[in-house]
């Protein structure tokens, strides 16, 4: 076998046996997974989210999850919160502490603080009878599953299966409260996901950008506004000021010649395409692409057909809609 052949092998053994773990997590998930998710959303404050070790690294991932899908939530590292952090464990919150073993020497201090303080506790651990898991209000026991590594002493499986769990958390927190892909979009106003989300109403050009000229309008007024206005278009609404046409680069060549003795109704192409303000931006870009053009005229469905702005193809691709 050459070293990709057995790079590969391992690759896949290592995926089945975590594939396993998660099969197992599924089965084993009861009443204790349904009363963390309750306790959760009673409480007035945060998911304080704290763990040792690979556990402190999949609680940052919990915590970050739940806060982006509509559940305050923070990392407290067990040390820091020896030496003051326990401050940020306040009356309201919940705590949900993670650990393998269930015997992290370094989680005894938040636990005894939770029960100090009466703050309702939420315990993630391997062994039933664990300091963790006894001492925990709701207790989720992971089920026994084989460490992907081959020893049994490289958390694989074991963290695997606590990051799909914070993962079922924090979906059935979102499903329960109804969270949107506007609400995602507020908490993520930036990069590609933040993009995805923005709206035509995002991006579009409005007021007096609007390269808007009557059906009557001479066409050498109608050339004039569509050089001002710089989108290489311009629409042409009717007497109530609907938008019924649009005049291109391309309609201009189909009427070079006497161009100038038509007007802006004369040229037009009638009825173009559209884009309801509401709409998904990346819907938009899609339709740009589909009919190789670079502009859409927003037109509410409500709006008794009044174009309510412009969108360009190139304002889309800057802010990393594509």
């Amino acid at each position: 076998m050459t070293d990709a052949e057995t790079f590969l092998a391992t690759a896949r053994r290592v995926i089945e046996i975590e594939a396993r773990g998660l099969t197992a997590l599924s089965a084993a998930l009861g009443d204790s997974f349904s009363a963390a998710v309750d306790l959760i959303l009673k409480a007035k404050g945060r998911v304080i989210v704290s763990g040792m070790g690979k556990s402190g690294h999949v609680g940052r991932k919990i915590a970050a999850t739940l806060a982006s899908t509509g559940t305050p939530a923070q990392y407290v590292h067990p040390a820091e919160a020896s030496h003051g952090d326990l401050g940020m464990v306040t009356d309201g919150d919940v705590a949900l502490v993670l650990s393998n073993s269930g015997e992290t020497p370094e989680l005894s201090d938040i636990i005894a603080h939770t029960r100090r303080f009466s703050i309702p506790l939420i315990g993630v651990a391997s062994r039933p009878g664990s300091t963790l898991l006894t001492q925990a209000d709701v207790a989720i026991t992971l089920p026994a599953a084989e460490e992907a590594c081959g020893t049994g002493i490289v958390p694989t499986t074991s963290t695997t299966m606590t990051l799909a769990l914070g993962d079922a958390l924090a979906v059935a927190l979102m499903e329960h409260r109804r969270f949107t892909p506007e609400h995602f979009r507020t908490f993520h106003p930036g990069g590609k996901l933040g993009a995805r989300l923005l709206k035509v109403a995002d991006l579009m050009h409005g007021g007096d950008a609007l390269p808007l000229v009557a059906e009557a309008t001479p066409m050498s007024d109608a050339l004039l506004v569509m050089s001002q206005k710089g989108f290489g278009v311009v629409g042409v609404t009717d007497s109530q000021g609907r938008l019924t046409g649009i005049v291109t680069d391309g309609d201009l060549r189909r009427h070079m010649a006497g161009l100038l003795d038509h007007t802006a109704g004369e040229v037009m192409t009638r009825s173009p395409q559209t884009v309801d303000p509401t709409s998904v931006a990346e819907k938009a870009v899609a339709i740009m692409r589909d009919r190789k053009i670079t502009c859409l005229f927003v037109v509410a469905p409500d709006g008794d057909g009044h174009a309510a702005g412009i969108l360009n193809i190139h304002d889309c691709l800057r802010a990393g809609v594509a």
